[in-house]
């Protein structure tokens, strides 16, 4: 094999991992979407059972405390 044979060789490697690196990206975003709005479903579903909570219970209803 020869130097310049070497370099292609080299050249096609990277242009390959640019390509898979990209793809990796948007499946990144696409996970960080799903992760977005599953958090948001959390938040409604955490304030409807504090607000079923609180219309059960009176005055003294319980908080969901952090973790």
């Amino acid at each position: 094999m020869g130097f310049s044979q070497k370099l292609w060789d080299a050249l096609l490697r990277v242009i390959r991992m640019n390509d898979k690196v990209e793809s990796l990206a948007g499946v990144v975003k696409e996970q960080q979407a799903r992760i977005e709005g599953l958090t948001e479903r959390v938040i409604r579903l955490e304030t409807a059972l504090e607000i079923a909570l609180a219309a059960k219970g009176g005055s003294g209803a319980k908080r969901i405390e952090k973790q």
